[in-house]
This record gives structure tokens, sequence and C-alpha cells, in this order.
């Protein structure tokens, strides 16, 4: 059987297949598929393997009378951030898709992927940034942070909120594929108002969002035979230049790994096999 190119097996990632299964999990982070395998969501597998002490805090600050507001008021924001880093992605990809078209440079290289020149990717980002819809002022420092790095630093866009699946039981959708600086890297938007995170001293969310990029990673390759050869965390903040964590190809195995031990953990705390 021939196996279909893998840029069509990359399109074929933008329509979610999964079902969700609110019988078993009102919350909606359990899917099935059309042969009735159970998936569980790549963010409640980390919430739920997250160090206690990580857990404790987040109960605690769930506790303040104002928690769930803010906690709403900070989804907002996020999605809206989300959105219109969305909007300059695909309209990006959009013009340089006709540009290139009219112009004949598209190049089909070693990973299976197709690419036009940098130089027209980087133009047609900057007309949709120029197009761009307005956003809300609680949520334009976010917004400008993430538009910052697509601008500065994305040199190719291949795919935008792309869904995956794992047979080892995992579900998820990624923000971004595309090349950062000419690598092909698996990138995660996040907004934050708390302070910068610190890795040396283990602040346990950079763990957390690593191990993300790595379980998309892992799904990507699974559905595609795509492998990225970067990852990056993108953390926008209402004001300033967004913290971006890149992860080289190692980091990003590592991530892989790491992600699968959490997972182990999480379906023998569950008693279900994985």
């Amino acid at each position: 059987m021939i196996q279909p190119p893998k840029q069509d097996l990359l399109a074929g990632l933008r329509k979610w297949t999964l079902e969700r299964d609110d019988e078993s999990d009102p919350g909606g982070r359990i899917y099935r598929d059309n042969e009735g395998n159970v998936y569980h969501s790549v963010t409640r597998i980390l919430s739920a393997t997250a160090p206690e002490h990580q857990k404790q805090a987040l109960a605690k600050w769930l506790e303040r009378p104002t928690a769930i507001q803010e906690r709403d008021q900070a989804a907002t924001r996020g999605s809206q951030a989300h959105s219109h880093a969305e909007y300059v992605l695909k309209t990006g990809a959009k013009l340089a898709r006709q540009t290139a078209n009219k112009k004949g440079v598209w190049k089909t290289h070693s990973d299976g992927l197709e690419r036009c020149p940098a130089s027209i990717t980087r133009w047609a980002i900057q007309k949709a940034v120029q197009g761009a819809p307005r956003v809300s002022w609680n949520a334009s420092g976010y917004a400008r942070g993430l538009r910052s790095f697509i601008e500065e630093r994305v040199t190719a866009i291949h795919s935008i909120e792309f869904s995956i699946h794992h047979p080892a039981g995992f579900a998820g959708t990624c923000d971004f594929l595309g090349d950062i600086d000419g690598t092909l890297t698996v990138v995660d938007w996040k907004t934050s108002q708390n302070a910068k995170i610190n890795e040396e001293l283990g602040d346990s969310r950079i763990s957390n969002y690593i191990c993300q990029t790595g379980a998309y990673s892992l799904g990507l390759r699974y559905l595609t035979g795509i492998q990225a050869e970067a990852g990056a965390v993108v953390i926008a903040r209402r004001s300033g230049a967004p913290e971006v964590r890149m992860l080289n190809k190692w980091e990003l195995r590592g991530a892989e790994q790491e992600f699968l031990e959490r997972l182990a953990r999480y379906y023998e705390e569950l008693e279900i096999p994985a």
C-alpha cells in the first residue's frame, strides 16, 4: 500500500476526528475514535501527574474569593491572544501560498514538507499583521508578544491548530508547526501574568510545558511520519517580549520520553492499561 505524502497527512490533522466522551467524563477530557479506543487529553494527563506542591498551590489559590473570576478572565485573555496568533499565521500562510503559486517557487524538502522562500513567508506575515483585527485592551499585550515572535522568528508555516492522538492513549491540539529560524519546530503558545519562569530553580510550570511539546511531537510523528527537529514554548506576558524556551532536537526527544513516563504513571494511578 502506497503511503500518502507527508504534506497530505499533515493537512488531514486540521480536522478533529475523535468524539468527546461526556458520559465517562463530564469535564470533556476523554475522547474515543470510531473503533472505541479511548484517549485522555494531554493537559489532563499533565495536570494529574504534576508535582504535589504544584497541586497544593493550585488548590490554595482556588480557595481565594476572586479565583474563579480571575481564572475565567485569564482564559479569555489567553483565547484572544491565541486567536490573534492563529489569524496572523493562517492569513500569512494563505498570502504566501498565493504568491508562491504564482511564482512557482515551492520546493519539497527532505522531511517531505513543501516550502516557499522564507522571504515570501516573512512578507506574507507582515501583510497579515497589517490587516489583523484589533484585540481588546486587556489581551493586547499578550497578543503583541506572540505576534512579535511570529514576525521575528517564523520562516515557514506548515500547520496551525492541528490535532493529534496516539495509541498510547493520549490526544490533544498543537498550536503550530512551522520553521523557526529555518528549523522545523513544534510550537506551543502560552500566556501568563506570573513572574518569569526560573527553570534553574526547578519551576514545575516549564516542566509541564516542555512535556506538552513532547506529547505533540510524538503524536505528529505517529500520524504523519514527520519528525520535528525542535520545540518552542512561547509565553506571552502583559507587556514586553515573550519568554521563549527553545528545545533542540535532543531536548525534544527527552520531552517525549518524559511525557511517556508521566503517561504510564497516569494510567497506573487510574488502574487502566495504557
